[in-house]
């Protein structure tokens, strides 16, 4: 949806950059494309900043007025990333990245989205970091057609982050540690709040794996064949006392459960969601389910129930009304409301509008100022060598979601893409013989795949590109061990790998 707001905005005269490893169909059609080096997105960030800073191109009332910590910012980028390193480490031409900060910078409305591939690295959140500072650097936050906003991986995304699924905060984004909300929930739902915050998600593996997690509850999420480092995952999953999977099909990681439950869809259960811009939407049940299944909510309340907490949730509505009581930027959303349209949280009081465009006026943080954080670098896990002379790229494809539990389903889509194809350059080709929809393995240090290879230049010399939208080839049993430094994100997008042609 997103990708086709560009392609109309690009027929009024959008200027579009796109910086990605891949020559994707946006980047064919940009006044700029910089193919950098995978997993450098950082330097290439950070260069910018250099370029915008040594220029004087900053905007200096909007630091002044709305800003913390610019010196320290400014001292760290200028000493740290002059266009000579950043030129050797990304692989862009620093004439690119010049030309890139001064377009950005002088221009009166600049908008930076980024998906999955500025994320899922050893550094993915100082990319993000380093995405924000720009935007801080040049004032383009706060106003209609400027701002820095990631496009969410997949639908209610943004939801369950809303809604406290997340180890470290409570639903609303509010603090653990703050003894007013902790007060404040422990009435409401009249049960003690945890003293420390929970796991990630790859800490959970590795807690298992040391027999110091018993069990899992996994809903909606197929684990056992989206996360990254396959192997790794499976022995965890097979070490545990218990492994609930919950579900509207059956998926791979069904395999090592104990208990299944298949539940309702969305098209079979009332509800909201909400979607990357904060927009909170209803969804109403438009058929009955097979079987009379059951929506997410109802199982968890018999669990609940079983376990010795009662939930008197009678309807979706219920769980909305105590959203609103404990979320103070829910509370002026009601399904009242939500039937006329969506409307974007915070939204305070009920005759509140909400809220489409943050930080007009002021940061959520204390003093409601920004402060410019000092964005690392963290090189990827892996880099190629003689055995592994590759670097692999896993991402997604247009004509499929996800794991493709979905769209493997639809027959239109599966005749347009019906398997995985390997993207290999021509040159790279070439070196190994390998013709088109040859069939060929790619490997890394955690194992081997077989797959038909598609050779085309949208991918550079050296690189490699798979889907993981397939069962066969499972694609994630060859990604890297490496995780984000901070929040553990698994680095999906740079691994070693070695291919070879298969007679």
């Amino acid at each position: 949806m997103v990708g086709g707001k560009i392609l109309r905005a690009l027929k009024k005269g959008l200027k579009l950059v796109v910086v990605d490893p891949r020559k994707t169909e946006l980047a064919s059609k940009a006044d700029l494309w910089l193919p950098l080096r995978p997993g450098t997105n950082v330097p290439l960030a950070n260069g910018l900043a250099y370029v915008i800073l040594k220029e004087g191109l900053y905007n200096q009332a909007f630091i002044e007025a709305r800003t913390e910590n610019f010196e320290a910012y400014a001292k760290y980028i200028l000493a740290e990333w002059p266009l000579e390193r950043v030129e050797r480490i990304t692989g862009v031409r620093r004439e690119y990245i010049q030309q890139l900060a001064r377009l950005y910078a002088r221009t009166e409305k600049a908008l930076i989205l980024w998906g999955l591939g500025v994320a899922e690295h050893r550094s993915g959140s100082h990319g993000v970091m380093a995405l924000a500072t720009l935007a801080l650097l040049c004032g383009h936050v706060g106003r209609p057609g400027t701002g820095a906003m990631p496009l969410r991986g997949q639908n209610n995304v943004q939801g369950a982050c809303d809604m406290g699924a997340l180890p470290y905060s409570l639903p609303g984004y509010q603090k653990m540690e703050d003894p007013l909300v902790r007060k404040k929930f422990e009435e409401i739902w009249g049960r003690p709040l945890p003293e420390k915050a929970g796991l990630t998600e790859p800490q959970m593996y590795q807690e298992a794996l040391e027999g110091k997690l018993k069990g899992l509850y996994v809903i909606g999420y197929d684990v056992a064949m989206t996360h990254g480092n396959l192997p790794k995952v499976y022995q965890a999953l097979k070490k545990l006392d218990l492994l609930v999977v919950h579900d509207i099909f059956w998926p791979e990681t069904a395999r090592f459960a104990h208990v299944v439950f298949p539940v309702a869809s969305l098209f079979e259960k009332d509800g909201t969601t909400d979607n990357g811009e904060r927009r909170v939407q209803r969804i109403r049940k438009l058929v009955d389910p097979p079987e009379d299944l059951p929506p997410d909510w109802k199982i968890l309340v018999e669990i609940s129930k079983r376990l010795g907490y009662e939930m008197l949730y009678q309807k979706a509505e219920d769980i909305f009304e105590e959203m609103r009581q404990i979320m103070p930027s829910f509370r002026g959303l009601t399904y009242k409301r939500l039937e006329e349209k969506g409307l974007c949280w915070p939204a305070w009081e009920e005759n509140h509008p909400g809220t489409e465009l943050m930080f007009t006026q002021e940061f959520a943080r204390p003093g409601g100022k920004a402060f410019f954080a000092l964005p690392k670098y963290y090189g990827p896990e892996e880099e190629p060598d003689p055995e592994y002379p590759f670097t692999l790229i896993t991402g997604r494809r247009l004509h499929h979601y996800n794991c493709g539990s979905m769209t493997r389903r639809v027959e239109g889509l599966m005749e347009i893409l019906p398997e995985e194809l390997v993207e290999i350059n021509p040159k790279d080709a070439r070196k190994l013989k390998v013709r088109e929809r040859d069939k060929i393995k790619v490997a890394t240090r955690r194992g081997e795949v077989m797959a038909r290879a598609h050779i085309t230049s949208k991918v550079s010399p050296g690189t490699l590109f798979m889907d993981f939208h397939f069962l066969e080839p499972l694609t994630n049993l060859l990604t890297s061990p490496g995780l984000d430094v901070k929040v553990h994100t698994p680095e999906y997008k740079v691994a070693a790998a070695r291919v070879e042609r298969i007679d």
